[in-house]
């Protein structure tokens, strides 16, 4: 497995590397956006360590363009936050960031969340429908592309709201309740509460339009995508 880590400070860099060398991982460092991405047109790492607080392009923007990018899109990713910016954490997850480490953290508590997030996105992927595109009525859903059209129009998500919507339209009237969508977006590991899933699917809804009531509340239960509403 190969892990990536950018990070401007270059002892905390240093003995990043230095401990995922010794437990087996093969691993590269970069100290500013300009070379990680320039190293990426030829190499994907299996995982990415992103620091937020880096020179010229923060970790926020680089996850924002690699989840925007259909052939990065899938590579699991961990912030790296500084105490007490819990925005950072928040945004970075329902950007697509699979995990975070609050600094300053431990180099034991790194490698097991590196680990982790490993297992699940191997899991994930084994799991995941082959479909390629999900065509229900006039919804349009292409996984690889990470692209909606609704009607013919294109509609712009979010990283988790695409995600919602992919999942809810890969199994059409299905109810999923608010635990079962908790903990295949955000994963279990995320500590939040309820409101965060009817945020988003209130957001989704908006975006959706005249359609967005094709997304069916079950009081008390949770939600299900109505395929005779599209």
């Amino acid at each position: 497995m190969i892990i990536w880590c950018v990070e401007d400070d270059n002892s905390i860099r240093d003995i990043e590397l230095y401990t995922l060398k010794s437990t087996g991982f093969q691993c590269r460092g970069f100290s500013s956006s300009t070379d990680f991405w320039a190293a990426l047109k030829s190499h994907k790492p299996d995982l990415i360590l992103l620091d937020i607080m880096l020179p010229e392009e923060d970790g926020v923007a680089i996850l924002k363009k690699l989840r925007a990018n259909s052939e990065y899109a899938e590579i699991p990713v961990i912030m790296a936050t500084a105490k007490g910016m819990e925005y950072d954490k928040i945004q970075s997850l329902d950007l697509g960031a699979d995990d975070y480490l609050v600094k300053p953290f431990g180099m034991m508590e790194m490698i097991s969340r590196i680990k982790a997030v490993l297992r699940r996105a191997k899991k994930s992927s084994a799991y995941d429908s082959p479909k390629e595109i999900i065509n229900i009525g006039c919804l349009s859903i292409d996984v690889n592309a990470h692209r909606v059209t609704l009607a013919g129009e294109s509609v712009t998500l979010t990283y988790k709201e695409f995600n919602l919507l992919r999942l809810l339209a890969a199994h059409p009237n299905q109810v999923y309740t608010r635990e079962q969508l908790f903990s295949s977006i955000w994963d279990s590991d995320y500590i939040g509460e309820s409101r965060t899933i009817d945020m988003h699917i209130k957001t989704l809804r908006q975006k959706l339009g005249e359609y967005g009531a094709a997304i069916k509340t079950l009081r008390n239960v949770g939600y299900r995508l109505d395929v005779e509403e599209l």
